[in-house]
């Protein structure tokens, strides 16, 4: 998932840096969590788009294969983007 890689180092160096008095670790950690927390969000909002133009192609086209991927995409995006 994207994204959570970074959040989870930031909240690591944000932790270490508080416990060792280290305010710039701490800053860097907060940063990188907050670009990882941006990350997955752009990318949930990504999918839940796709997954919406999918379905729609689905109804249009009458594919239920392409209507249930588009689902899929957009629940996808929605779990991401929270």
């Amino acid at each position: 998932m994207a994204g959570v890689g970074d959040e989870l180092k930031g909240n690591l160096k944000e932790g270490l840096g508080k416990l060792t008095g280290d305010d710039a670790l701490e800053a860097e950690g907060d940063a990188q969590k907050e670009m990882g927390q941006a990350e997955r969000k752009i990318s949930g909002a990504v999918n839940e788009t796709k997954g919406s133009v999918k379905s729609g192609a689905g109804d249009v086209l009458d594919s239920p294969t392409l209507k249930g991927e588009g689902l899929i995409d957009k629940a996808k995006g929605k779990l991401q983007g929270s």
